[in-house]
């Protein structure tokens, strides 16, 4: 950690150039004589890419960023605000605590928190920039997490951990490929916690999960603005109950689905007939995630367009759905669609055999900013394209 970089000129050049051409200032001469043009290239990238993740880090006087790697693998605010809420108890400790961001969060809820990060500069950083934001109640700890972990004598009410992949197998990993391996280190968590909150991308199979972690309580699935950014795995000691799911769409508010794994298995009404003047309903990822398709319907009063088809339609609307909400104007089928002359609209395409980028090509479709075609299957098996306009996006 180069504290040349705090220094008030330094900082003001990094603020001066974040629109810059950033290879051209990591190829030219350094104006200061203490800091090399990699480390200033890298302080204004990092900081710009913490602008809209990281608003609180990109705001604030004399924040010290690390490598931007470390900016693209941090949870963003949005997201840490969220998990700071599922936390048990009045100690945590963070045993892959990287740049600090989700422990910052966890030490406005909790008494104290220990941040566990095995790279020594790294953890130096996130120390210096929890002073800056006074979060006097963290500990910093410059060590592997789990050694940490096996030989202490403490014990903590929650334990997080956010496994780095070591390899992918396919779009689907397994936990116990993720380092450290939660999998074959769980008893030893719980025993010096009565939580542990696991947090994975959203790539992992539920299911899959859940045949690897023993205790799981809940599952909290995050999506922000329709991108599933995380899932969090809730364990707590000696639970065997059923497991509640938890599909969270964060944006401008923000809306819950809850369910516990049991309720999922429910029949579904399908709508034999569509009508104008309808409402559709695109559930949000967070949703999709849950894998709770007709158990969605029945919560938000709604009838699914088809079996394999997971798409929505009401005549009255409900704004407490997470997703966007689309008024049908017309239905057409692929036929009727060779005839029209001009197509606005933005390309939905839902259990139809086409790409959208293919169909806009052949159709010569237009985006269109309120205006949408979604190319699907009704529930008699045909293709058919509806014309819809946006009520609500998310």
């Amino acid at each position: 950690m180069n504290k040349c970089i705090l220094d008030k000129a330094v900082q003001d050049y990094v603020n001066a150039n974040l629109n810059a051409d950033i290879n051209q200032i990591a190829l030219a001469k350094s104006p200061f004589e203490n800091i090399s043009p990699a480390e200033l290239a890298n302080q204004i990238t990092a900081k710009k890419k913490s602008e809209k993740k990281l608003p609180s880090w990109f705001g604030t006087t004399g924040i010290y960023y690390p490598l931007a790697l470390s900016i693209e693998q941090t949870s963003s605010e949005i997201t840490a605000k969220y998990k700071s809420r599922l936390v048990k108890g009045k100690s945590l400790v963070d045993i892959t605590g990287g740049f600090g961001v989700d422990s910052f969060y966890f030490a406005k809820y909790i008494n104290h928190v220990t941040h566990c990060e095995i790279n020594p500069e790294l953890s130096a950083i996130s120390k210096h920039n929890a002073s800056i934001f006074g979060a006097n109640n963290i500990d910093f700890i410059a060590a592997d997490g789990l050694d940490f972990i096996n030989t202490s004598n403490q014990t903590f009410d929650t334990i997080y951990v956010d496994p780095a992949r070591r390899a992918e197998k396919g779009k689907v990993f397994m936990l116990k490929d993720c380092t450290p391996n939660v999998v074959s280190n769980l008893n030893k968590l719980l025993s010096k916690a009565q939580r542990i909150i696991v947090k994975t991308a959203p790539l992992l199979d539920i299911s899959a999960g859940l045949l690897e972690l023993a205790n799981v309580s809940e599952i909290h699935i995050i999506s922000v603005k329709n991108e599933c950014k995380e899932l969090l795995w809730i364990i707590d000691k000696d639970y065997n109950e059923d497991i509640k799911i938890v599909a969270v769409t964060i944006n401008d508010q923000e809306k819950e689905f809850g369910f516990f794994k049991t309720q999922a298995a429910v029949p579904a009404n399908f709508a034999e007939n569509i009508s104008l003047g309808n409402y559709l309903y695109e559930p949000d990822a967070a949703l999709l995630k849950s894998g709770a398709f007709n158990l969605i319907a029945m919560h938000y009063n709604l009838i699914k367009l088809q079996h394999q088809t997971q798409l929505y339609i009401s005549e009255t609307i409900n704004n407490s759905f997470p997703g966007r909400i689309l008024k049908i104007e017309n239905i057409i089928s692929g036929s009727d669609l060779k005839t029209e002359k001009i197509l606005i609209g933005n390309v939905i395409v839902r259990n139809y055999p086409a790409k959208a980028e293919d169909l806009i090509k052949k159709y010569k479709i237009k985006s269109g900013n309120d205006k949408f075609l979604i190319f699907t299957k009704n529930y008699q098996n045909q293709n058919i394209i509806i014309k819809a306009s946006i009520i609500q996006y998310y």
